[in-house]
């Protein structure tokens, strides 16, 4: 086997764990009618299958990616697996929603260890700037595949043999990809181990545990009820606490400097709406589908085929055109063609032709394709190579707490909606689509404009030389 064979079987590795991750993010959504009959139970109470997953996935990613970085990738890599597979196992199991909830928490801390970390050992193993960038490309097709494509694979699963094998179905993967992985994925950590930051850690997963809490719970409580008064509280002083005590830390766990470099700060951004517009898409869509025009949840999903199609096949294609132009023309037309996407149904109504459906969502599939790479892999330089694992948390985080706020702005937009006014219900949802696109049109005037340009280097990035302590500072 040749080296070059060798690394790309490194990143089908990774990209199937990374399918599996985003798979559950979304699949378990389509699952919900068919569990909550199966065990008794109300909406309100499923909806804790999913937010458990989120809410752990979320808050874990930079922890989990700055621990990797620390004891070994591949060591952590291995552990996610482990636990990924157990907490399937307990969801396809649970008799009831207690257990069927604690089994998403430890698939979440499963999942929270592949997707940074994955990320992180394609970037250990693929060195070349201009081959990696094509690498991100296939990791990000297949992690925007595996979000458009929940609907119709669960939808065909749930049809066929019921909710359970939804979760049945990860094991065999699992057991591929974890031989896989002690056969063909090398070991890799920082070659100088930074030290451990409890207290930041401690905090990031309180502050960014808490703003997810809020994205889930407003729409549900109302966004100035007293819990959500009490939470913005909690994050406005874990947001001063976490920024002070990371500016006091020689080696802190997010060097918050680096959100003052425009290229790192808009990836970082374009992240977290291009998330929105893809979960506020596939949520109302979803809806629309199901309660205005009747379909079952697997014609539904095929509706959204277009969408899937799209970011498999443009988010290699940007990852090419990353390594050869730079990221700024991959994100324009990521942000056109998402405008595009999102203005074509802001009249949606009841007998809106199925054939524009389509073309909104191919529209929006070539946008999610064309985003991913560009920004991941600017958010990916933003950190030197010993980092990567915190450079992949970061970017896994973003796209976690823009998936959140596209559903929480999805479902305040349709709550207690009957399907008689749902589609005009969802009409700002589609502005808000477009909104996302304008938004990645402007990050894309902030990135750089050729391939590697603004990446770091080991005399000119913030992070990569530790700082004086406290003690040592001229006061």
């Amino acid at each position: 086997m040749t080296e070059r064979t060798r690394r790309w079987l490194v990143l089908a590795v990774c990209c199937t764990s990374i399918f599996l991750v985003g798979l559950d993010t979304t699949v378990v959504n389509v699952a919900l009618p068919s569990i909550g009959r199966d065990l008794g139970l109300g909406i309100r109470e499923l909806e804790w299958t999913v937010d458990a997953y989120t809410l752990v996935l979320a808050g874990l990613m930079i922890t989990s990616g700055a621990l990797a970085d620390r004891v070994g990738r591949r060591r952590i890599f291995r552990l996610g697996l482990v636990l990924f597979a157990l907490g399937s196992a307990g969801c396809a199991l649970a008799p009831g929603l207690d257990l069927l909830v604690a089994a998403r928490v430890v698939q979440g801390v499963g999942g929270s260890m592949l997707s940074p970390v994955a990320l992180a050992i394609v970037v250990s193993v693929i060195t070349d700037p201009r081959e990696r960038a094509q690498a991100i490309g296939v990791w990000a097709a297949v992690f925007g595949l595996s979000m458009a494509a929940g609907p119709v694979l669960g939808g065909a699963l749930i049809t066929g043999l019921g909710w359970r094998t939804v979760f049945w179905a990860n094991l065999p993967i699992i057991a591929i990809v974890l031989a896989l992985t002690v056969a063909y994925v090398p070991e890799s950590r920082s070659a100088r181990p930074r030290r451990l930051d409890p207290p930041g850690q401690a905090l990031l997963i309180l502050l960014v545990g808490t703003v997810v809490a809020v994205l889930i719970e407003g729409p549900r409580r109302g966004w100035w009820s007293g819990w959500l008064i009490t939470a913005y509280g909690i994050i406005a002083v874990a947001g001063l606490i976490f920024a002070r005590v990371e500016a006091r830390r020689a080696e802190p766990l997010m060097d918050l400097r680096l959100f003052r470099r425009p290229p790192f700060a808009a990836a970082v951004g374009g992240a977290v709406v291009m998330f929105v517009a893809l979960n506020v898409t596939l949520l109302l869509g979803t809806l629309y589908l199901q309660q205005v025009r009747g379909l079952s949840p697997l014609a539904a999903g095929a509706v959204t085929l277009p969408m899937a199609l799209a970011a498999t096949v443009c988010a290699p294609f940007s990852g090419y055109l990353v390594g050869r132009v730079g990221p700024r023309l991959p994100l324009r037309l990521a942000g056109a063609s998402t405008v595009l996407g999102g203005a074509l149904l802001i009249g949606l109504g009841d007998r809106t032709p199925v054939a524009v459906l389509l073309v909104a969502y191919l529209f929006v599939g070539i946008g999610i394709g064309f985003a991913n790479a560009p920004i991941t892999n600017t958010a990916v330089s933003g950190l030197p190579p010993e980092r990567s694992g915190v450079a992949g948390g970061i970017a896994s985080t973003s796209r976690q707490v823009g998936a959140a706020l596209g559903i929480a702005l999805a479902g305040g937009l349709v709550a207690d909606v009957g399907p008689a006014g749902l589609a005009a219900a969802t009409r700002p949802g589609w502005v808000v689509v477009a909104a996302c696109g304008a938004v990645v049109l402007v990050v894309a005037g902030l990135s750089p404009t050729r391939p590697g340009r603004g990446a770091p280097t080991a005399r000119t990035d913030a992070s990569s030389e530790p700082r004086p302590s406290v003690a040592a500072r001229p006061r």
